[in-house]
């Protein structure tokens, strides 16, 4: 049996980035049942509509389309701007979603965790980004829901995640979303 592959969409740019520290993680966590990869979503331009309508879209669009496409779930890990997601991420999430009638999302499975050195874990961002994912037939997991308050103080300057707490944690929250991976592959 193949090893069921999910994509890893990181809603932040920054070097430091808390989201790129929590995707890194996750990524190791690959075995032969389930392979976790992340996918370059900072060098799409921004969405615009004349790009598919004219046939000029960008090569990046094409190859981003060609790599979700297979996908066998997704899994979004974004910090909370402004009581919202990150606007690379919802670049991405438009640029998969066109054109019209061809979105790669629809119907995968797929999860949100979401982050925030405050203490709401960026509840915000979270359910901003669900909203877009339910129009888009993306089906999310419901429970457990995944908010990671005061992310900073379980990262070091390395990037590296130093709380077990965390590291367990974010092992459930994953061993859930491959249950709810496998149950939506086998209706």
């Amino acid at each position: 049996m193949s090893a069921t592959h999910i994509g890893i969409f990181v809603g932040s740019l920054r070097k430091g980035s808390y989201s790129k520290s929590i995707a890194g993680f996750i990524e190791g966590l690959s075995s032969d049942r389930f392979s976790y990869k992340i996918i370059e979503i900072g060098n799409l331009p921004l969405y615009n509509q004349d790009y598919d309508d004219e046939g000029t879209a960008p090569e990046t669009y094409e190859k981003f389309r060609k790599s979700v496409k297979p996908l066998d779930g997704v899994l979004f890990i974004t910090p909370e701007y402004n009581r919202s997601v990150p606007a690379v991420l919802k670049n991405a999430i438009d640029v998969g979603s066109r054109p019209y009638g061809q979105s790669v999302w629809s119907g995968k499975p797929g999860a949100i965790i979401s982050s925030s050195p405050g203490i709401y874990g960026g509840f915000g961002a979270n359910h901003h980004l669900r909203q877009s994912l339910v129009f888009l037939n993306v089906l999310p997991l419901q429970q457990p829901e995944c908010y990671l308050p005061k992310i900073a103080d379980s990262i070091n300057e390395q990037g590296e995640l130093t709380s077990d707490k965390l590291k367990e944690s974010l092992g459930r929250f994953i061993e859930a979303f491959e249950k709810w991976v496998m149950t939506t592959k086998e209706s």
